[in-house]
């Protein structure tokens, strides 16, 4: 039975019908299914208290029966299913925005309506640190004037004095898309600062950064051992973002390099590193895939190569451009296992050996469980063979 009213309304958590011990052992058979041709998989590291780990939460707003609304969007659809609190939304969070909607329905702010266009209030994006304690409240608006925004914002914060920064974001546009281009900040610094693996980092209202602290720490962590790093070794950072994991790597790697295409994470990255005091990484605007090709034409080489794509897993040119470079180490760290699996068939034919593989359960109560994978060069005279082709 499920403890949430909206198990079968919201479509979020899948598993919410199974004991947390059932979620585990489900998982764990997926991952070795998927991925236990090529090594053997480790037990899946579950959480102590797998409830309100989302220190992101968002909501949608709309009008249900002449009355202000705010939930999320029921699964595959566009509907509002009204939530006050999640079993695994950060209770701070969701009280903000309930207080959100009422001062909302009190100063006759509408919610914007994007089919007729017309209204206001269309997300808000709530963000706190677990171990800084500081929250970030994004409002997400159409454009023009903020009705009686400073009474609004004085409200908010007589109600909740834990909030450090409002911002508001404009998104006027027809998309399903949250935020759109334009921020302006209303409190604070208009952004928040939170701790992971005993480092500093800037979370700002687009910035990336994992949901579940408490297991990306142990995922990290996970990582950083696979790197087997002992302070002389180049690692690069493919898909760095924020340079997260790049720079948890960095105290014991000689040097790293992180890539990443978009240019405000890079920005974000190369401030996290200055506010650490981290001065073995640099991080490059560009694809990743690109960046190694040049370096391998280049006659550079890398030891250690960290990877961790979005759901699609790597592209068949990121992988080739792995291949060349042809790291010692690779550590992939994948949220999906289907793409995880044809991406190491992809490697391991091409000179590879997966050695560990460790699942880790990011997101309780979901489907998704996120793996971290070894891969050492094999010696040249016990590479498999097989045909030139590289579709997959």
């Amino acid at each position: 039975m499920s403890l949430c009213p909206n198990y079968k309304k919201c479509g979020g958590c899948q598993l919410q019908n199974m004991t947390y011990e059932k979620q585990l052992s489900f998982k764990q058979v997926k991952v070795i299914r998927l991925l236990g041709r090529f090594c053997h998989v480790d037990e899946i590291i579950g959480m102590d208290e797998p409830y309100h780990y989302r220190n992101k939460v968002q909501a949608a707003f709309g009008m249900k029966n002449g009355k202000i609304i705010s939930g999320v969007y029921q699964s595959s659809t566009h509907n509002i299913v009204p939530v006050d609190d999640c079993l695994i939304e950060d209770v701070i969070a969701d009280k903000i925005i309930v207080t959100i909607r009422k001062l909302a329905e009190s100063f006759k702010i509408k919610p914007f309506n994007d089919v007729t266009m017309k209204g206001f209030l269309r997300h808000v994006l709530v963000k706190r640190g677990f171990v800084s304690g500081q929250v970030m409240v994004v409002l997400v608006t159409a454009s023009g004037a903020f009705p009686s925004q400073r009474s609004f914002v004085n409200a908010l914060l007589g109600k909740h004095p834990e909030i450090t920064t409002i911002v508001r974001n404009i998104n006027d546009k027809h998309t399903s898309l949250v935020l759109g281009e334009r921020s302006e900040t209303l409190f604070g610094d208009g952004y928040i600062e939170e701790q992971l693996c005993g480092l500093s980092f800037r979370i700002s209202p687009k910035s990336f950064y994992q949901i579940n602290p408490v297991q990306t720490e142990v995922l990290y962590n996970k990582a950083a051992g696979f790197a087997g790093l002992t302070g002389t070794e180049r690692v690069i950072d493919a898909y760095c973002g924020t340079g997260t994991i790049g720079l948890i790597m960095a105290k014991n790697a000689g040097q790293v390099i992180g890539v990443e295409l978009n240019k405000d994470a890079v920005r974000d990255a190369k401030s996290n590193a200055a506010a650490n005091g981290v001065k073995n990484i640099q991080f490059f605007c560009g694809d990743a895939g690109r960046f190694m090709v040049d370096m391998a034409d280049a006659r550079e080489t890398a030891d250690v190569v960290i990877t961790d794509p979005p759901r699609a897993g790597c592209s068949l040119d990121f992988l080739r451009s792995l291949i060349k470079l042809s790291p010692k180490r690779v550590v992939y760290i994948s949220c999906n296992p289907e793409t995880l699996a044809r991406d190491l068939g992809f490697l391991t034919r091409k000179g590879y050996r997966a050695v560990k593989i460790q699942p880790v359960d990011m997101f309780p109560f979901t489907e998704h469980v996120e793996t971290v994978v070894l891969l050492e060069k094999r010696p040249k005279n016990t590479e498999k063979r097989p045909n030139d082709t590289e579709t997959r």
